[in-house]
């Protein structure tokens, strides 16, 4: 392998690495040693990489928005109503996926670590309004497709979504039996109102 592989390699490892570690452990148990470890590598490998644990948890993240993005832009452009396009929102982690479950309160922990950590805070911020944006964009798009006026403005819409999801996957972390895909189609068949009803 080139060295630039060989960097391509080792940073893969460690997002893998990171990814099983923070879900089985949570943000705030584990620990960069324990991670490098995992992947094979040292403590140094991770800061190298990416500046620490939080950098890490940055990164996948950002893999995952990108996954979503992809999946809810394939998703929407298959939907031909309002009831598709209700169900394109809800998440099958929350009804059958016990690692989304455990990374939803990874994600918890690790904003709540990061309040006290102004540049930090700053990234995932940004991170965040960005996905926000592209996911407004798609949805105003379909939206208009499919002659659906939705009850809020976009850009509120999208962060209504991603504070009720994230909050039903607590929720739900602690009581498996809150029926969360039904709390949120109700929510979302008032957000985006059928025109025919």
């Amino acid at each position: 392998m080139t060295r630039a592989e060989q960097q391509e390699h080792t940073h893969e490892r460690l997002l893998e690495a990171g990814r099983n570690v923070l879900a089985r452990r949570g943000f705030l148990a584990a620990t960069v040693e324990e991670i490098a470890a995992e992947a094979g590598y040292t403590r140094g490998a991770l800061y190298k990489h990416f500046g620490g644990k939080e950098g890490l948890l940055l990164a996948i993240l950002d893999a995952h928005a990108e996954a979503h993005m992809r999946m809810l832009s394939e998703t929407l452009d298959e939907v031909t109503n309002q009831e598709e396009l209700v169900a394109a929102f809800i998440p099958r982690g929350f009804t059958d996926d016990e690692e989304a479950a455990r990374w939803s309160v990874t994600t918890a922990e690790f904003r709540a670590s990061v309040i006290s950590q102004p540049q930090i805070a700053a990234k995932t911020v940004e991170a965040q309004r960005n996905h926000e944006e592209r996911i407004a964009a798609m949805l105003k798009k379909h939206c208009a497709r499919l002659g659906i006026r939705p009850a809020l403005p976009l850009p509120q819409v999208v962060v209504v979504l991603g504070a009720l999801g994230g909050s039903l996957s607590l929720r739900r972390g602690v009581d498996p039996d809150t029926d969360v895909a039904a709390i949120l189609t109700n929510v979302l068949a008032v957000i985006f109102p059928d025109k025919k009803k």
